[in-house]
């Protein structure tokens, strides 16, 4: 391919290419884009013409990409957030002026503990930002790593040893022992055997391990998950007036203890902390916008420390 055929490859075919490979559909990617589902059908057209091949194929009800558009994924992504770094690089950064939008992904518990009371903050102090946040999907790490996401909010202990991604520690928190308050069978303590025994509730939403999955591998324990919740919050809710126990993240148990009625307790075990950092992509290392939300995401977590 010679200079002379880029010429008709304009920029925003290529994001248009970006994002018909990011949805897999033509609605979603015109959505994605703002423009109309006509517009979006005549850019897949061009691409397809450009690079002689048709990159999306239908497979029963759904569109993929072939085998060359998987090849062409990555390197143009590079190329777009190369351009968008450099020149967001050069640009000063006003968060009560300026317009932007952040795509994050973390857990319910992040979202309750320390995302949620830092954006409603962000609302008066940038008020022409918006925020979106995701829930963890399976494909975290890929996400971050291809500049899908601004950040990802997860724990340490958690991510691929292989990530290319750039990270900075935000918090810890213990896991806890929660159970009914008025338990038929727990006082002032929980013993090994009671914590080994009951009946279990647990976050079991998606195939990724969590932090208590990993804390029970550690110490050996078997423990097998009678109830499996969606969500890290609905796990305090889930206790009254039964048998259950669940470990907690300390400040998720704190924060509903006096709403679900329930008692927090050591567990019989040492169980080591769990730490929560921030992951991002180094291609947003220098630009104004992203380092203000890093510092702001960083001092919010500095203040839940005690």
């Amino acid at each position: 391919m010679d200079r002379e055929q880029l010429y008709r490859l304009d920029l925003n075919l290529l994001l248009a290419f970006d994002a018909l490979m990011a949805e897999c559909s033509v609605t979603r990617a015109a959505e994605r884009m703002s423009v109309g589902q006509p517009a979006m059908s005549a850019s897949l057209s061009r691409l397809r013409k450009f690079f002689d091949d048709p990159l999306l194929v239908r497979e029963g009800r759904s569109l993929v990409p072939t085998t060359r558009a998987l090849q062409l994924i990555e390197p143009l992504r590079e190329a777009l957030d190369l351009v968008e770094s450099t020149i967001r690089s050069g640009r000063r950064f006003d968060p009560g002026a300026d317009h932007r939008q952040f795509t994050l992904m973390a857990s319910d518990y992040v979202l309750l503990i320390l995302l949620g009371p830092l954006l409603a903050e962000l609302e008066v102090e940038a008020p022409n930002l918006r925020f979106t946040v995701r829930p963890i999907a399976p494909d975290f790490a890929e996400q971050v790593s291809r500049s899908q996401l601004d950040l990802l909010i997860f724990p340490d202990e958690l991510m691929p040893e292989d990530l290319q991604a750039s990270s900075e520690k935000l918090f810890t928190d213990r896991l806890v022992c929660a159970v009914d308050r008025d338990h038929p069978e727990i006082g002032g303590r929980i013993t090994e055997e009671q914590f080994r025994t009951l009946p279990y509730v647990s976050f079991a939403g998606t195939s990724l391990r969590t932090i208590s999955e990993l804390r029970f591998r550690e110490l050996g324990i078997d423990r097998p998950v009678e109830i499996g919740t969606q969500s890290f919050v609905i796990q305090p809710f889930m206790l009254r007036g039964t048998r259950l126990m669940a470990l907690l993240h300390e400040r998720l148990g704190r924060y509903f203890a006096e709403r679900a009625g329930i008692r927090l307790l050591d567990p019989p075990f040492t169980i080591d902390t769990m730490s929560e950092s921030m992951f991002w992509s180094p291609r947003a290392e220098t630009d104004p916008a992203h380092r203000w939300l890093r510092n702001r995401v960083a001092r919010a977590a500095a203040a839940l420390q005690p």
